[in-house]
């Protein structure tokens, strides 16, 4: 039977996001053992959560008949403490994702455009869509964006310019004298939104946190996540650091009670564990050197990394992918990303490291036979 009523014309060519598959989904369909599988497919933190953030989560749990604060007073103080920011400057999100989408309402309509890279975040254009508005994507230079390349695409319709850095899915980064170039080149009408998702795991990551501080670019948002490297994915917390005056238009788009109680209390602790992430930073380091030098044994192509995740060209990459979860390793097929050929291998422990390599080393000798 067909819907008795007309659905948003805009839904009709509307991609859908496509995630990382759970473990329990994979081994419920292919007869494993759930314990036997592991993901390595959507950049989570494989050393689980901040320990005190479970505790404060187990002891936020006993209000969970009440709602949050509205406002994150706590959580906002203190991210503006850590940032050298005032709390006005913040915006909190149910993951940054949901800080994509305010953007969305804040600035897009029909006939509007965004200006993103080729190989970038799959989640931008959807959200333009959404909303009516055009994507202009700019061929990727070696991967990664081609900032010289996306000023020239800006339009009179460009409404937001989005870069990742670190880029998902290709791990690629801007170094600091070229996106701080293109950050004062950008024409003020234009938002630059800077998603700084992976921000945590580069040694010298660039810092316009000084440029907010100062007002000096209101046309400028930064977007950051308690998913990655605090290990929070699950919680979905995530925040935006802007102008005072746009971050107070965003604060009229969130819906009340966003971030959730449980999410909120383990943010505020995650902050203070320092250990944990320290702990994550060098597990990164060493499972990413660890997974580019067998790529490499290999001879398997593979874009250096900044992040938690790296690209690798494997050949037919749904068919590689496909044979890894029959050995119980789950990573992402990059297709949906006109990549084809490769996937994307997220940085997991040790253990599971040594064994998506061993499984793909087995799977690329069968193809040669």
């Amino acid at each position: 039977m067909k819907l008795p009523f007309r659905l948003n014309p805009v839904l009709e060519h509307l991609p859908v996001y496509q995630p990382g598959r759970p473990v329990e989904e994979v081994a419920r369909e292919l007869g494993l053992s759930a314990r036997g599988v592991i993901k390595l497919a959507s950049n989570e933190n494989p050393l689980g959560p901040s320990p005190a953030a479970l505790a404060a989560v187990k002891k936020a749990a006993r209000g969970m008949n009440m709602y949050p604060d509205g406002s994150a007073f706590y959580l906002k103080r203190k991210l503006a403490a850590r940032l050298g920011v005032t709390p006005a400057h913040l915006v909190l999100g149910n993951g940054s994702n949901d800080i994509i989408e305010f953007l969305g309402h804040a600035l897009l309509g029909p006939g509007d455009n965004i200006v993103v890279s080729q190989y970038s975040f799959a989640v931008y254009p959807i959200v333009a869509k959404l909303f009516g508005a055009d994507v202009i994507t700019v061929p990727a230079r070696d991967y990664g964006h081609d900032l010289p390349a996306m000023l020239r695409a800006v339009t009179a319709r460009t409404k937001i310019v989005f870069v990742a850095n670190p880029n998902n899915p290709t791990g690629t980064a801007v170094s600091a004298a070229p996106m701080r170039r293109f950050a004062a080149e950008l024409p003020e009408r234009v938002l630059l939104a800077m998603d700084e998702a992976y921000v945590e795991f580069q040694d010298k990551p660039v810092d316009l946190l000084p440029v907010i501080r100062a007002g000096r670019k209101p046309n400028l948002i930064l977007l950051r996540t308690f998913s990655k490297i605090y290990g929070l994915a699950g919680l979905r917390a995530g925040y935006g650091i802007g102008h005072p005056e746009f971050i107070a238009a965003l604060e009229k788009i969130r819906q009340p009670f966003h971030v959730n109680l449980l999410a909120q209390a383990a943010a505020l602790a995650a902050l203070d564990d320092a250990a944990h992430v320290k702990r994550t930073r060098r597990n990164n380091d060493a499972g990413r050197d660890f997974l580019e030098k067998a790529l490499r044994a290999m001879n398997v192509e593979f874009v250096p990394s900044s992040a938690n995740f790296v690209l690798a060209r494997v050949g037919a990459g749904q068919e590689v992918f496909e044979q890894l979860q029959r050995r119980g390793v789950i990573t992402r097929p990059m297709g949906g990303y006109q990549l084809p050929e490769w996937i994307r291998i997220s940085i997991g422990t040790p253990a599971e490291n040594r064994r998506c390599a061993g499984a793909l080393r087995q799977i690329l000798r069968g193809r040669k036979k």
